[in-house]
């Protein structure tokens, strides 16, 4: 496997260094990897930083971004926040065909701009920050959350609602609109080297140790 896409979840940081993103991760036990071995791991295990692209790195982990949770819980705007308090623009992505999960958020300096989380083996949006954006919009997806008395709408009405949520191709169509598309990348052209390491299960970027 060399670049990563669909069935995992990534953050794309805006002009910071991997290691300013590993810091703010609290990344341990690292290791320089290149893209494609970097990437393999990540999918297992563990978090990938690494910045192939002008202007944005990636921190690329299937189980562990973010570690321990994900974007159905509660916990999530919070680490979102606190990460860009540091790091200043990072959006988040998240697709797993099964169970029909799909996220997408995006936050600036502290402040949760915008997320999405639709949960479609549950039937339900659990997180729904902000109005939908332009290029929503434009693409006809995450417009709609857990609206009032949805629970006595009719089949047609649900099926108006089921229209709005994403696929995991929409998951892209949003990063390559918000940032860049990993998918779209030229594997063969990537020379970036990364950083791997793990995160801690219980995560707390507030703390201020040196994680390396």
């Amino acid at each position: 496997m060399a670049g990563f896409s669909y069935k995992t979840s990534w953050l794309a940081v805006r002009n910071r260094t991997p290691d300013e993103v590993a810091d703010a991760l609290g990344l341990r036990d690292r290791e320089v990897l290149d893209w494609a071995t970097g990437t393999d791991r990540a999918y297992q295990h563990g978090v990938y930083v690494v910045a192939p692209v002008p202007g944005w790195t990636f921190a690329h982990g299937r189980r562990h971004m973010p570690p321990g949770f994900d974007a159905t819980e509660s916990p999530f705007p919070d680490w979102l926040r606190v990460l860009s308090q540091q790091l200043g623009e990072v959006q988040f992505f998240a697709n797993e065909r099964v169970p029909d999960y799909h996220a997408w958020a995006r936050a600036l300096d502290g402040e949760l701009l915008r997320a999405y989380c639709f949960n479609g083996e549950r039937g339900e949006v659990p997180l729904f920050v902000g109005a939908p954006t332009a290029d929503e919009i434009a693409l006809g997806v995450g417009l709609r959350g857990m609206e009032p008395g949805c629970e006595h709408w009719s089949d047609v009405e649900w099926t108006a609602w089921y229209d709005t949520t994403p696929s995991e191709s929409d998951v892209m169509a949003m990063a390559g609109r918000w940032s860049v598309d990993p998918s779209a990348i030229d594997d063969a052209t990537v020379t970036a080297t990364g950083i791997y390491g793990l995160a801690l299960s219980v995560f707390d970027t507030s703390r201020n140790d040196n994680p390396a």
